[in-house]
């Protein structure tokens, strides 16, 4: 084992110690909060949500931010029960950013976990699979920003396909640090709105509206891109044809 290895080794001991201490601790701070995020995720008691977070006063904002990161660690959990929570009490504005800084944290660190513990294997299989060799020539940051930016999209999932690809760990941050930004707003907006029907059925109605538009938009030009890609390819293999008859 390298000087290098041992140094990363090293690295990824101290940030599960680390991971390990921080989730204790907020079971000794809060003993009933991980069977609560559980039943409040699961069950997608709004109101509940809510009132759980006003219960802790001052400290609503730090635990929220905890609440998010911890299920963007999992993985599987929806996030958009804490998002509309977030909305409500602290405005879209500030829900937004509470959720976004949280968001990235917790895929930040899902993404560590998933790459330290399965990327050798995720490797063999890159390497015997053409189509995931293919796919994965296009891990960069933009990539991801483009896949953080969907609104209501698995967080586990892209979290777990970035992990599985050769995307660095700074490309992976910033593209999860610019992408989450528009879909934790489109989220938090339209979950602020439904709750708040009454008072904001119109601009949640203009709201759905310009994200229909949009995000069917930059699904119709990465279409595009993506045919014209495939139209040189057909050209250029043609030439190839002509020139070597």
């Amino acid at each position: 084992m390298t000087t290098k290895q041992i140094h990363e080794t090293h690295i990824k001991i101290a940030f599960f110690a680390m991971l390990l201490i921080m989730l204790a601790a907020i079971y000794v701070a809060i003993p009933d909060f991980y069977s609560t995020v559980w039943q409040l995720s699961t069950s997608g008691n709004m109101q509940g949500t809510i009132d759980y977070l006003r219960s802790f006063g001052a400290w609503a904002v730090l635990v929220s931010m905890i609440i998010d990161i911890v299920i963007n660690i999992v993985g599987f959990l929806p996030s958009i029960f804490i998002s509309t929570a977030n909305g409500v009490l602290f405005g879209v504005a500030g829900g937004t950013v509470v959720s976004w800084v949280a968001e990235t944290i917790g895929v930040i660190i899902s993404f560590f976990f998933m790459r330290t513990l399965f990327r050798n294997k995720a490797k063999k299989v890159i390497e015997k699979s053409k189509m995931l060799s293919k796919l994965d020539h296009y891990s960069t940051w933009q990539a991801m920003t483009l896949a953080r930016a969907v609104p209501y999209s698995p967080n586990g999932l892209v979290t777990a396909l970035g992990a599985l690809s050769r995307i660095s760990y700074r490309d992976y941050i910033l593209g999860c640090f610019i992408g989450k930004l528009p879909s934790v707003a489109c989220e938090v907006l339209v979950g602020h709105d439904l709750v708040m029907m009454e008072e904001h059925s119109l601009r949640l109605t203009i709201v759905l509206i310009v994200i229909a538009i949009v995000y069917g938009g930059l699904w119709y030009w990465h279409r595009r891109q993506q045919a014209k890609k495939v139209l040189h390819k057909i050209a250029d293999d043609l030439k190839d044809g002509e020139g070597r008859s």
